[in-house]
């Protein structure tokens, strides 16, 4: 599923244009480098086999919105303070050179909490339905993520 994916790319040493906030309760995507190095956009794209099914960032930010990831602002204060495992500003660098930087947070999808990935819903027309009747709407992990 698309959450379990973004997990896997955030958690990634092999990826550089996901990262996790100073908290571990969002992450940043650098926009340039994200095109280059999973949509195989621009200059220097990987020309390896497709994460996504889209080449677009605008509908990666569209799969977030579905899934109820929220774009938060970008300031140097919001970044500044960075720690934790693989953070937005390791080293020290505070720069962006490919591209917008954005910052999405989503309560369900932290770095210390893979079980709650589950939680994670696409809304979906039964689904807010589900949720406007007050009942729950689950799902499962994929077998080999739990």
């Amino acid at each position: 599923t698309f959450p379990v994916k973004l997990w896997l790319l955030v958690n990634s040493p092999c990826v550089h244009s996901v990262r996790w906030d100073a908290r571990g309760e969002g992450l940043f995507i650098d926009q340039g480098l994200f095109e280059q190095e999973l949509l195989g956009v621009g200059p220097g794209a990987a020309g390896e086999e497709e994460l996504f099914k889209t080449k677009n960032f605008g509908s990666i930010v569209r799969q977030l919105n579905l899934y109820g990831f929220h774009k938060l602002t970008v300031s140097p204060s919001s970044s500044a303070a960075v720690s934790g495992p693989r953070s937005a500003m390791a080293g020290g660098d505070t720069s962006y050179p490919d591209g917008p930087l954005h910052h999405f947070w989503n309560p369900h999808f932290r770095y210390d909490r893979p079980d709650l990935l589950v939680k994670i819903k696409r809304l979906t027309k039964a689904n807010k339905e589900k949720l406007d009747a007050g009942l729950e709407v689950t799902s499962r992990l994929p077998d080999d993520f739990q």
